[in-house]
């Protein structure tokens, strides 16, 4: 007894219900030629990994439309920066914690080239290119001079053979380039001493790659199935149809050069005799005769000329290219519009719809990806470092770390089509008791407590300086000046911005 018959027994909805949903895996004629092999995403990586990689790289350098998605995700997802709102209950060790991050985010980055939120949006990129990237977290000696003796260091995927799967001398396995141990924990990486692909990079490095502990390493990746080990580009689903849609825009446009460099073709029964007004021949002997503008030319006897009229590319053209960018879009999980920079088709309403279904996405990967494996992680070493080498004072940290490590980890503030309608639907949901300020504030991007300490200075400042502000309905926001008296009309005459008291 088959499957289907065996299953269609304990259904009640018969043999016929039970082929409609199992019909994916009949293996009539439609679906003959479609066997896929059954393997696990890890040996997929490891066999197609480095060309996968490779041909995503070059896309991207070279593909605008994927050099403008990659873009476009890294800015949507990390923005200027995931910052960190820590959750000390003590407001003054609280302060002083913000401060010390604020000041050694500028030295995070181990090459010097950009601050701790640049970091993000590099990771952030490697991710839509190479599905993941290795961050390597680099103690510093106190000779360095560093705020918190502590720094990052990217590596790319690269650095990680693909197909280094072998045993290692203490027993442990290693699966492309990650060693583990017998319960199937992370315990090291072998990374390349230098990029593969770096021609500039001479050194002769022996062995070829060297181990380095998984304490001191974050992998960041979106893992799609369970058991995932290595990360897959996000642009992989989108790659074939960029690569086809470039060649095909290639091949139009050089086909429109082409014929466009031909003006006209004259045919002669005598080709011995001079053509009129033939010029120069060219290398190849073929004479070529110029055309002027307002030129009316006589032919002689048995002279005909015929203009080139090349085939257009047809109505149907910019409709292809507007599906096949549409599915390209879909496949790389971002809005059309982002992807192409074409919003001609779009209005108020379908872009907030488009909106709403793409940042749902990208919050999933915020607080999926990036905070859980990359922002957490950097805050716990640092704070860690930080108390160790006396650059924080916090007392009890060493007995409990937990209260001190809490922290809030705010994405950067959305854009709204609309912001006046988004402002006043906030305002509505807080005076509701909806939602807190709180979270009004952090939805922007910033911290709620930086937020009000500026407030404070903004209000003090303004006192001292005699300034009142006032916003009713209606009114633009300004100020006005309070003098120590009230100017008299026929002395002072009139002061602009002055009030009196029954104002």
């Amino acid at each position: 007894m088959g499957l289907f018959e065996r299953f269609s027994r304990r259904s009640t909805g018969g043999p016929a219900a039970v082929r409609a949903r199992l019909e994916g895996a009949m293996a009539k004629r439609r679906l003959r030629g479609w066997n896929p092999p059954l393997e696990n995403i890890n040996a997929l990586v490891a066999s197609g990994g480095p060309r996968l990689l490779a041909r995503a790289r070059e896309l991207v350098v070279t593909n605008g439309y994927a050099a403008n998605a990659c873009e476009a995700f890294a800015a949507n997802l990390v923005g200027d920066g995931i910052k960190p709102s820590s959750l000390i209950e003590d407001g003054s060790q609280r302060e002083t914690v913000q401060r010390l991050w604020l000041a050694w985010t500028d030295e995070a980055d181990a090459d010097g080239l950009t601050d701790f939120y640049g970091l993000q949006a590099m990771v952030a990129r490697e991710m839509f290119v190479a599905g993941e990237c290795f961050v390597r977290l680099r103690q510093r000696r106190a000779e360095d001079r560093l705020l918190v003796p502590l720094q990052m260091q990217l590596l790319q995927s690269e650095m990680l053979p693909f197909e280094k799967t072998e045993t290692a001398a203490n027993g442990n396995r290693i699966r492309c380039g990650i060693e583990f141990d017998r319960v199937g924990r992370r315990v090291a990486y072998h990374f390349r001493r230098r990029h593969p692909g770096d021609s500039t990079d001479q050194r002769t490095a022996i062995p070829e790659t060297v181990r380095v502990p998984a304490e001191t390493v974050l992998h960041i990746y979106r893992p799609i199935d369970a058991g995932q080990i290595r990360g897959l580009p996000h642009v992989a689903p989108a790659m074939v149809r960029l690569f086809l849609l470039d060649q095909y825009d290639d091949a139009e446009l050089d086909r429109k050069k082409t014929a466009a460099m031909f003006a006209g073709f004259i045919t002669k029964t005598a080709p011995e005799e001079p053509m009129m007004g033939e010029g120069a021949a060219d290398p190849d002997g073929t004479a070529i005769a110029s055309l002027e503008p307002g030129t009316m030319q006589v032919l002689l006897p048995g002279e005909d000329v015929k203009f080139s009229s090349p085939a257009d590319v047809g109505g149907g053209y910019e409709a292809f290219q507007y599906r096949t960018l549409l599915a390209v879009s879909a496949s790389l999980g971002l809005p059309y519009h982002l992807v192409t920079g074409d919003v001609r088709q779009a209005n108020y309403s379908s872009l907030r719809a488009e909106l709403v279904e793409f940042r749902r996405r990208i919050g999933q990967l915020q607080h999926g990806v990036i905070v859980h494996q990359l922002c957490r992680l950097v805050w716990r070493r640092w704070l860690e470092t930080a108390v160790l080498t006396g650059a924080l004072d916090l007392p009890g940290f060493a007995a409990a770390p937990a209260p001190f490590l809490a922290a809030q980890w705010i994405p950067p503030r959305w854009d709204w089509v609309d912001p006046l309608k988004d402002i006043q639907a906030q305002v509505l949901a807080m005076e509701a008791g909806i939602t807190s300020r709180r979270k009004v504030v952090e939805a922007t991007g910033y911290d709620i407590e930086e937020v009000d300490r500026e407030n404070a200075a903004d209000a003090r400042r303004s006192a001292d300086l005699g300034l009142r502000y006032r916003t009713s309905p209606g009114e633009t926001q300004g100020a006005r000046a309070t003098p120590s008296r009230l100017p008299d009309p026929e002395t002072d005459g009139p002061v602009a911005g002055a009030q009196s008291d029954k104002e």
